[in-house]
């Protein structure tokens, strides 16, 4: 049924007042306005939006809600307060993250499935050693060159080629094993997997990308990538040695192979993601002469030394699987950091993080010296890990502020590379100390490491500062 304009106060416009005037009338009092007939009344202005709408129901006026009320038993949905699932909440994002881990599991198990494999066939952990150390040496080599391709052609378009030919490196190998080949052909089937490609860095570029402009969800995302990071490292480990063990010792090579290659198709199959390729133009420099990046690269090989060493002196002091509490500290970390607010100051924030790396990794080297108590020596190291994660992602935060959009994977993996050359120097320096002062002494290693860490960040802050003024 139709409901008149006068029905509606507020828009109709004023009927002819037929009620008795009085005789007098007050000096304030409005005057009547002109009388308009009824079916010549203009048409009602629509309600503003802070005023309810208006509706005629049995005869009465009343307010009528400007939405339909929600269905009953269903509640709308708020944003989570978790940040960590609101990252996971971008569009595309689990669908990569998920391709990534499953690639990233592997970088812990294929060097420790090579060592037991060469040497269970050989009967040399002298030769398995130094076969996977030139498969690091040709890493730190390779890797940035494969990461300025695919800033310059796109990830997919490398990605994909240089996993297949580090994985036919992975499938030689095996076969060099299992054939009895010469000790030669070990090296150049190892030093074929260098083309792996870091899709720690690559994971980490399309969260710059999907984020940009918005440091906090930065933050959480490069807390989590380095939280996965010590996940894959404390359980990769852990894959390989139990597959070697209860399958045949190749078995542990096989299966990092397959999962390489099927987490990278997975990854590279998420093109919605994927940072768009800006052209490099022939003036643009390499990223280590960005003011800034080659201190930061410094401080990565110190930290790097910190890992190595305390890798080594752990495992000749109570065996490797105490490695797993470190790890463990550190993922643990990693992820409460990643849901604190991010630093306004990112680089006196590292100066902390290498500041308590220093005082935390002195810890185990009281427990080792005073007391022979392994599990005071294994909370020792739980409680050294948890500095670890933190000092990583604020450092990889500075590496992405200092790096260009279209160099942001050349950046990135720079700093894995020297991550992983302070690796092994740190575990050759460790080695060297467990073996003349005792594997005590050789808890000094990461916690000298650590404090020259800190003092190389502090000096280029200073210098940067001084060229900037």
């Amino acid at each position: 049924m139709p409901i008149s304009p006068a029905a509606c106060p507020e828009t109709a416009p004023a009927a002819p007042d037929r009620r008795p005037r009085p005789h007098v009338r007050p000096e304030n009092a409005p005057r009547p306005g002109p009388r308009v007939r009824p079916d010549r009344a203009p048409a009602p202005l629509p309600a503003p939006r802070a005023t309810p709408l208006l509706a005629v129901s049995g005869g009465q006026l009343v307010a009528a809600p400007r939405s339909a009320p929600a269905a009953p038993g269903r509640r709308r949905s708020r944003p989570s307060s978790n940040p960590y699932l609101r990252l996971l909440a971008t569009p595309g994002a689990r669908a990569f993250t998920a391709g990534n881990l499953i690639a990233r599991l592997p970088m812990g198990m294929l060097s420790v499935s090579a060592v037991i494999m060469i040497a269970g066939s050989r009967g040399s952990y002298a030769l398995a050693g130094a076969v996977t150390a030139t498969g690091l040496a040709a890493t730190a080599v390779v890797a940035p060159f494969t990461a300025r391709l695919v800033d310059r052609f796109g990830q997919a378009r490398v990605a994909v080629p240089a996993t297949a030919l580090a994985v036919l490196g992975s499938l030689a190998l095996v076969l060099c094993v299992h054939h009895d080949a010469p000790a030669w052909t070990l090296f150049a089937a190892y030093a074929a997997t260098a083309t792996t490609p870091n899709t720690g860095g690559m994971s980490r570029a399309r969260w710059a990308y999907l984020h940009r402009g918005d440091p906090a969800a930065l933050h959480t995302a490069n807390s989590f990538e380095q939280a996965a990071d010590e996940l894959c490292f404390m359980l990769g480990p852990v894959l390989a040695a139990t597959l070697c063990g209860a399958l045949f010792p190749e078995a542990g090579t096989l299966v990092g192979a397959v999962l390489l290659m099927t987490g990278v198709l997975i990854f590279a199959a998420q093109r919605g993601t994927e940072p768009p390729v800006t052209p490099r133009t022939k003036s643009a420099a390499s990223p280590l002469r960005t003011p800034g990046m080659p201190a930061l690269l410094a401080v990565f090989l110190a930290t790097g030394a910190v890992f190595g060493a305390m890798e080594v002196v752990s495992i000749a002091h109570a065996g490797g699987a105490i490695l797993a509490l470190q790890a463990a500290g550190s993922c643990a970390a990693g992820l409460l950091y990643g849901s604190l607010r991010p630093a306004r100051n990112v680089h006196l924030r590292l100066l902390l993080c290498l500041a308590a790396m220093t005082a935390l990794m002195s810890l185990p080297l009281l427990a080792a010296a005073g007391s022979s108590s392994l599990p005071v020596l294994a909370l020792c190291l739980l409680l050294a890990g948890a500095a670890t994660a933190p000092t990583m992602v604020t450092g990889m935060t500075l590496v992405q502020r200092a790096t260009r959009p279209e160099q942001l994977n050349e950046g990135m993996t720079l700093a894995v590379t020297a991550l992983l050359g302070g690796i092994a120097a740190g575990a050759a320096a460790g080695g060297w100390l467990v073996e003349h002062a005792g594997t005590a002494s050789g808890y000094t290693a990461p916690m000298s490491a650590a404090a020259l860490a800190l003092v190389i960040a502090a000096a280029g802050g200073r210098y940067d500062r001084r060229r900037r003024t």
